[in-house]
């Protein structure tokens, strides 16, 4: 099958969109007690709510992660792989450049704690470096679940998304109705495992064609049942997370978010024959393949750019302080996208040669022969959910102290997930960015192939 630029550019823009969405509304004020706040712009300037619908792009992230997992699943399967095999090989992409990240943002927490840090502050930044973390184990877990769930689509196709989609919209009935949160927590496989799914189905047709109007039902029928939900029933329009919102759309997803979810994928399918042509244009893709050959990186260190911006310019007290959402607070945001996108170029650079080093420690300690372990990936992968999923409720941070208990957690797991399996055969590779390789190489890699960006 040939690859289909216009999923690579799916990953690409959504990446994009969830860096500055998170940049842009970041605010910082700096007291007269010289302590650094950020004010929830959110909930202070109500109508930039309506921007959330904008930036919640993570429907295309797993949208397009379907797609990819179903081809790569694919080959894997014809060429005799097994499921732990591939579930392995995926979960080691993800989790090495995690590792790193926390790792490093770990090591920095436990420096500041034994110096005498303000623990206000230092719970401020680890939850800004743990802000984007809730989306490691919702994937991991999808990912895990593939082989299962390719199963299920092979067989039943479209009922698949539609029947999970059903068992969503009972769920959060259930939240709302008997106020039990954690049934709620089942949405987060459930409905963004609907886009995931339907991912499946895109590759394999089932959503488009001449005579199919599923594009056009998805699109109009998501966006009237979103706005019907928001005006007449209990949800509200914003689809982040707000201080104070009861019910969420996001935490955890709701009725709202689903239906936001179907009218984006048939958004996305819509555009999708105008978009291929686009990107057909070498100059085009020459602009958009770099992204996705550094999306990991991109994703997982943007809010550093946002520190070292509120300690150069805020803390020194040489950032003007507008009132927030003024007419001069807004024209501030096109410096500050500007600084902070220089400082993220810096910082994905300077990390690349770290990210391949990491790789060739692998490929070096792996084991070259013995018993294959799948037995060790699957509480390996339940060590790395946990930890990870209480990293992004918590920051890396509890109440301004080091979190122990998550640190050995996501430490133990990721060790186990690397020592699972020895070095085999090589399964047939995704296609990797000749023009613009990624900063590793090997059969492991951050060049997009952890978010599916590449594969066929």
């Amino acid at each position: 099958m040939s690859r289909d630029r216009y999923v690579d550019f799916l990953r690409a823009w959504a990446i994009v969109l969830v860096v500055l969405g998170h940049w842009l509304i970041t605010a910082l004020l700096h007291g007269s007690d010289g302590e650094l706040t950020a004010p929830e712009l959110l909930a202070s300037v109500p109508w930039t709510q309506w921007l959330t619908l904008l930036f919640q792009i993570m429907p295309l992230f797993f949208l397009a992660g379907g797609h990819a997992a179903a081809g790569s699943w694919a080959r894997t399967r014809s060429a005799g792989g097994t499921a732990t095999g591939w579930v392995g090989r995926r979960a080691v992409r993800l989790l090495l450049p995690t590792a790193l990240y926390s790792g490093l943002v770990l090591l920095a927490v436990g420096v500041c704690s034994t110096v005498g840090v303000d623990p206000g502050t230092l719970a401020l930044v680890g939850w800004a470096m743990a802000m984007q973390f809730w989306f490691l184990p919702v994937y991991l877990l999808l990912s895990a679940l593939t082989p299962i769930l390719h199963a299920a689509h092979r067989r039943w196709g479209l009922a698949v998304p539609v029947a999970m989609g059903a068992v969503a919209l009972i769920a959060d009935t259930v939240v709302l109705t008997a106020h039990a949160p954690r049934v709620g927590l089942l949405n987060y496989v459930l409905v963004w495992g609907v886009a995931y799914q339907l991912g499946f189905c895109w590759r394999d047709g089932l959503l488009t064609g001449r005579r199919t109007l599923l594009p056009t039902v998805l699109t109009a029928g998501g966006g009237l049942a979103f706005a019907l939900l928001v005006e007449l029933g209990p949800f509200p329009l914003s689809l982040i997370l707000v201080t104070g919102q009861t019910p969420s759309n996001t935490n955890p997803p709701s009725a709202a978010m689903l239906s936001w979810a179907a009218a984006q994928v048939g958004a996305c399918l819509l555009a999708a024959p105008v978009l291929r042509r686009l990107l057909e244009r070498e100059r085009v893709w020459r602009v958009v393949r770099p992204v996705g050959g550094v999306s990991m990186t991109l994703y997982l260190w943007h809010m550093l750019p946002v520190l070292v911006a509120a300690a150069a310019f805020y803390l020194t007290g040489l950032a003007p302080e507008p009132a927030l959402g003024s007419a001069a607070w807004w024209a501030l945001r096109v410096p500050w996208l500007l600084v902070l996108g220089l400082v993220l170029v810096a910082v994905v650079s300077a990390l690349r040669s770290w990210e391949g080093a990491l790789v060739k420690w692998y490929e070096r300690i792996r084991p070259d022969a013995g018993p294959y372990r799948p037995w060790l990936l699957w509480p390996g992968l339940a060590g790395c959910t946990t930890a990870l999923s209480h990293l992004a409720t918590h920051g890396f941070t509890d109440d301004g102290r080091f979190p122990v208990l998550p640190a050995l957690g996501l430490a133990v797991g990721v060790a186990l997930v690397l020592l699972h399996r020895r070095r085999e055969r090589r399964l047939p590779e995704p296609e990797k960015y000749a023009a613009a390789p990624g900063p590793c190489g090997g059969e492991v890699s951050f060049s997009g192939a952890e978010f599916g960006i590449g594969e066929k």
